[in-house]
């Protein structure tokens, strides 16, 4: 089964003959129910990261939940859409990033399942380079670019943009962590595909990063960027072969994978 995660104003992905699943976890319930259907023969499980009426800021999303509720129903492969802010003059409004690397600028997130039993996971490369390839290879789609991931819910000040772009970062989002490594510890294959939605207070002198112009933005873009989710996964093979996902080959966990 392949995973969809949406972000900020991307609520709903099937139509209503879609099944709704409801889970418990033993991290809580997730941000919502999961809906299940079909795309291009491939089942898919939806889950809105913020719930169905965006209850959850950022800090608050219950990640641990969430990715644990998506393997327990046999997720395995994950593209994780989301809103970003633009770091680079060159990549406006409107523009697809499919980010290679991300820095955790995040603060006290719940961020590992593994709070006892001594295990650490290989997060080098923080993406799943089976299901980038996918989405890479759309027309108009960005490869490659970092993601500083803030804390939030507040935006960026000047000179924090100024800092992140002159350290060569290209987005700026603010659910990216613990999402991926969360993935990569449940040995998910996992793929951000980013939408930029405005050019961050520190690249151009303006009013600065407002939550209306970005829900605007992300609104104008949302049926085009789901039709691009639904072709990635048609595009998907129908057997999982990636092993860069797997760092658990060979280690003693302290707890069996759901």
């Amino acid at each position: 089964m392949i995973g969809v995660i949406g972000g900020s104003g991307f609520y709903s992905f099937f139509g209503d003959d879609a099944q709704r699943v409801d889970l418990d976890t033993p991290y809580g319930t997730p941000s919502a129910p999961v809906t299940v259907g079909t795309v291009g023969g491939h089942d898919v499980a939806f889950l809105p990261r913020h719930g169905e009426r965006h209850e959850y800021s950022p800090h608050t999303v219950p990640y641990r939940a969430n990715m644990w509720a998506l393997r327990t129903l046999g997720v395995r492969r994950i593209f994780a859409p989301c809103a970003v802010g633009s770091l680079r003059p060159d990549l406006q409004p409107g523009a697809i990033v499919v980010p290679d690397q991300l820095m955790d600028r995040t603060r006290g997130r719940a961020d590992t399942y593994f709070d006892e039993g001594g295990v650490h996971v290989e997060f080098a490369d923080p993406y799943c380079p089976a299901l980038r390839s996918v989405v890479t290879g759309m027309a108009d789609v960005v490869d490659g670019g970092t993601m500083v991931v803030i804390h939030g819910p507040r935006f960026s000040t000047r000179a924090e943009s100024q800092w992140y772009a002159r350290a060569g970062f290209s987005l700026v989002n603010m659910t990216g962590y613990p999402e991926a490594v969360l993935a990569r510890e449940l040995e998910m294959c996992y793929a951000a595909i980013a939408l930029v939605t405005d050019v961050d207070a520190g690249v151009d002198v303006g009013d600065g990063v407002r939550i209306t112009d970005v829900m605007a933005e992300f609104a104008k873009n949302i049926e085009p960027f789901k039709k691009l989710v639904h072709r990635a996964i048609e595009q998907v093979d129908a057997e999982r072969t990636c092993t860069h996902c797997l760092p658990h080959q060979g280690v003693q966990l302290p707890f069996e994978l759901p």
